[in-house]
């Protein structure tokens, strides 16, 4: 979102577009072998459903996040013979357990963390059939790219579509109205220096300068991180990386001035002092109570803060580091997969299909989720009640779009690399323990050992 990054790190509208065949077909779950129907039992001219029988569907969500139950909710209401065995669990557990879930009892429809691994271990179901039953091979192309991986799951952006997004989401910076008028802050920082006096105003106003989580396996302080890196350079080749394009590196220039800013503003105190001990519910509960003027988060929450902090929360897109720059931000869908073999993969299929088309669950996903709905460019787009944080994300999202700089999450490179080296690392770096140069290097060298050299 890594929907925390989320991958969710859900993260946010893509617009690098690619190619990729879309095979159609009956082959066995992951495979790459050219397939003729979507599942057994259905036509290319027949799109799967759901039917008439009882059925009941099991899923796996992420705790906190609303979004999909109320999806699931509605749902059933249009198709009443169709119930939900829901389970859920903090986004930090579900990446830890991915693997052996889909592996062992794979649900019909989880939230997915990155996908690489699961891809390779035949743990998700192709979607090029469905793809192509459906239409999605005709929405455009770069709503689904970071979902698409090459054969054997190795590299991303290219290639056979394994998982579909419940919409696309953005990051960037969340703001206390109140707070900000306290500092004398009328309006959002034009450039990464106009952030930086109003973080030091904060500080000496007494006021704590950043929100953040960054305790457990997948920590908060890679959302600030990323968001500096998409100040100092572009966006393609943080993709290059995430989508471990042969020779990408994250140890570079731009983002180790990047790493250097996030150091100063450790070093200068914008932090809480227990962020290593603060998990995403604390940080959402603190910044409601006013315990932060900025925080760095998803569109995902822009119900939410519409909802608890109704006029009094606002949202900026990370400014440039030179003015006038172009912005990038991480933007990826709320990524969701069918288990290789999972019993309703049909009805799954059918139900991310109505998420993306249906006029109601389009609705939900503006009210509740805050976020770009998933779809055909033409369709059904809700009204935004004016003033609200949902507005501006959604205003934030276009712009993104027009700057053609929306990133996948750094958490997303590997399965791995989220809780296993950018967590930790960031971890030490808080504590005084890891340097900028340090972070970047340990980073890459964990990358190339997750991706066999790369």
């Amino acid at each position: 979102m890594s929907r925390r990054a989320r991958p969710r790190w859900q993260a946010a509208a893509l617009v690098v577009i690619t190619g990729g065949t879309l095979a159609a077909g009956c082959a066995a779950p992951g495979s790459d072998a050219p397939q003729a129907e979507p599942t057994t039992g259905t036509s290319p001219s027949t799109a799967p459903a759901c039917g008439t029988a009882p059925v009941t569907l099991n899923a796996y969500f992420e705790t906190g996040f609303p979004l999909a139950k109320a999806l699931t909710v509605e749902f059933s209401k249009q198709h009443p013979n169709v119930k939900w065995n829901i389970r859920e669990d903090q986004f930090a557990v579900i990446t830890q357990n991915a693997p052996r879930v889909l592996a062992d009892d794979p649900p019909d429809l989880m939230r997915l963390p990155q996908v690489s691994e699961l891809v390779k271990d035949n743990l998700l179901k192709n979607m090029d059939g469905y793809a192509q039953a459906f239409g999605w091979d005709k929405w455009p192309a770069s709503q689904l790219q970071q979902m698409r991986l090459a054969p054997g799951g190795k590299t991303r952006g290219e290639g056979s579509l394994y998982a579909m997004g419940l919409n696309f989401s953005m990051t960037g910076v969340f703001y206390n109205k109140k707070l900000a008028a306290k500092i004398g802050m009328s309006a959002p920082p034009a450039t990464l220096a106009e952030f930086d006096d109003l973080l030091a105003k904060a500080k000496a106003a007494g006021v704590d300068p950043i929100a953040q989580f960054n305790g457990g396996a997948t920590g908060g302080l890679a959302f600030p991180l990323q968001n500096l890196m998409a100040a100092y350079g572009p966006a393609a080749p943080i993709n290059d990386w995430i989508f471990q394009k042969p020779g990408a590196t994250i140890d570079t220039p731009s983002n180790l001035q990047a790493a250097q800013h996030l150091e100063k503003w450790i070093k200068a105190g914008y932090f809480w002092k227990d962020v290593n001990a603060v998990d995403y519910a604390t940080m959402m509960s603190r910044f409601i109570g006013g315990k932060g003027l900025f925080m760095f988060d998803g569109d995902w929450e822009s119900g939410n803060l519409d909802k608890q902090m109704a006029g009094d929360a606002g949202f900026f897109l990370m400014p440039s580091a030179q003015d006038g720059g172009k912005l990038a931000a991480m933007s990826a869908p709320l990524t969701f997969g069918v288990g290789a073999r999972a019993k309703n993969t049909d009805c799954a299929a059918f139900f991310l299909n109505w998420v993306a088309t249906d006029t109601k669950a389009r609705d939900i996903t503006v009210e509740i989720g805050g976020s770009h709905p998933m779809g055909p460019a033409d369709a059904h787009m809700p009204s935004v009640k004016p003033g609200t944080v949902t507005e501006s994300t959604l205003a934030a999202g276009a712009k993104i779009a027009e700057d053609n700089g929306a990133m996948d999450f750094i958490a997303n490179a590997t399965g791995a690399i989220y809780a296993k080296s950018w967590t930790p690392n960031l971890q030490k770096m808080i504590a005084g323990k890891q340097t900028p140069d340090g972070l970047l290097k340990s980073v890459q060298s964990d990358y190339q050992s997750q991706t066999g050299g790369n």
